[in-house]
């Protein structure tokens, strides 16, 4: 038995048996399980707005959600980062929190744009009667090879163009955004300038990184009246006539920038851009016969992709303070070149505005996960209000003389104490308290959710 487990074990007993295990427990609970909670001391008082009154106070010690949104730092948070992402997804697609119903009926696509090519990379294509067709290096790569998604011939791999890419993706996609506005106007016969005078492009979009280490990105996108969903579109924009426009503002837009040695490099979308119809029909599968993808299935597609760093790149998520600590990291050499790239074009004069060696551990990308245009639906932080709005609501509830959420004050003074939990022990059991919970969810029990 090593020293560690010794030490392990003897903080996992202490803590079982201490007299304020079931008081932290019913705490972590209450969190959902959450793998680095925020300790904080100071108080809570809600006072009556006509009065001055205290009503309730809360002194002392509490917990905290860390609030991280990727799954492989706290796995409650996620999930309850994903929750809101899928209801903000969802309401952009059928309507609700805000979004009328009538927006199910305006022209909606999910579009994928990918990554071009920087060099071939090993592969794993599934024939049509579901053979493993043979990868440029001749094996026929498993589900789970690391090498599928890495350089075929590293030395020749354009390692710097990739992420120069990835650094300039969201620039891109900005652009993409402003072409396809042109190009709807020009199919409307009216100037750019008056676009919004007659329509609005609505969307959302999440980045996913691909296993070759580049982000492609999933979007809803959504064509709507002069105020956004409250109001049809132009009739004669319909999905088809908004399909043609994506395709080809995604053919068209591209952006140059210079490589170290003053080499021109032109960054464009990559061949492989799909587009597909967004339908309101309730179904259990992503995909109906047609291809049309179902909005609820969709919003809880795209939205896991919002909890995930790189982890389907096998890359880190946590920032990279010292170069030399990549020796340490468990990643493939494709990875770690480009890692090695990011943070060498983050040393040169020519790049600081990209802040590359910041972004380095993820691989050069530096936009946000979950973007959306203003119109698209509701926010994040009007969702996080109702929920706060929602607990407040059960604390004024349970006073002796209930009173209106809207006749009081709640005035916060907490102070930061800690981040994380004290040990492995603790955090072993809010991982599993974690765990408990997703199972719960999975079998729909209602508790589970309500917390989520």
């Amino acid at each position: 038995m090593t020293a560690a487990t010794t030490q392990h074990d003897h903080d996992l007993s202490h803590l079982l048996r201490s007299d304020g295990f079931q008081e932290w427990r019913r705490e972590v609970t209450a969190l959902g399980g959450c793998a680095a909670p925020i300790h904080l001391s100071g108080s809570s008082r809600i006072h009556d707005r006509a009065t001055g009154a205290v009503l309730a106070e809360r002194e002392g010690d509490i917990l905290a959600p860390c609030g991280n949104r990727r799954a492989s730092v706290c796995p409650a948070c996620s999930d309850r980062y994903a929750s809101d992402a899928y209801h903000l997804l969802r309401a952009g697609m059928a309507g609700g929190k805000g979004v009328p119903d009538s927006a199910a009926a305006h022209p909606r696509l999910f579009v994928t744009l990918t990554a071009p090519s920087f060099g071939p990379v090993h592969t794993r294509r599934v024939t049509a009667r579901g053979l493993v067709a043979p990868c440029g290096c001749g094996d026929k790569h498993h589900r789970d090879d690391p090498r599928v998604g890495t350089a075929l011939d590293p030395d020749s791999h354009d390692y710097t163009g990739a992420v120069l890419w990835q650094a300039h993706a969201g620039k891109l996609w900005n652009r993409f955004a402003i072409r396809l506005r042109r190009i709807l106007a020009g199919m409307l016969g009216i100037k750019v300038r008056d676009f919004t005078d007659h329509a609005r492009l609505s969307y959302a979009k999440v980045a996913e990184y691909q296993r070759r280490g580049l982000v492609h990105f999933h979007a809803v996108v959504r064509l709507d009246g002069p105020d956004g969903p409250t109001t049809p579109p132009p009739a004669w924009i319909t999905a088809e006539g908004l399909n043609v426009a994506v395709r080809d503002a995604a053919r068209s837009v591209s952006l140059v920038v210079d490589r170290p040695d003053g080499t021109p490099l032109p960054l464009a979308w990559g061949r492989q851009v799909d587009i597909r119809p967004i339908t309101s029909t309730a179904a259990a599968a992503l995909e109906d016969d047609h291809g049309e993808i179902t909005d609820s299935a969709l919003a809880a597609y795209v939205a896991k992709y919002a909890t995930k760093g790189t982890g389907k790149s096998e890359a880190t998520d946590r920032p990279i303070r010292d170069i030399t600590h990549l020796r340490h990291l468990d990643i493939t050499d494709h990875h770690r070149r480009l890692i090695e790239t990011a943070w060498e074009l983050g040393g040169l004069d020519q790049y600081e505005e990209l802040n590359l060696r910041r972004w380095a551990h993820m691989l050069g990308f530096r936009g946000h996960f979950l973007t959306k245009s203003r119109h698209y639906s509701t926010t994040f932080g009007a969702i996080r209000g109702e929920r706060r709005s929602h607990r407040l609501g059960e604390t004024l509830a349970a006073l002796d003389t209930p009173v209106d959420a809207g006749s009081v004050l709640v005035v916060n003074d907490w102070q930061v104490v800690q981040i994380g939990h004290r040990n492995d022990a603790e955090r072993e059991i809010a991982l599993g308290i974690a765990e408990r919970r997703r199972e719960q969810r999975r079998n729909g029990n209602t508790d589970a959710r309500r917390t989520s």
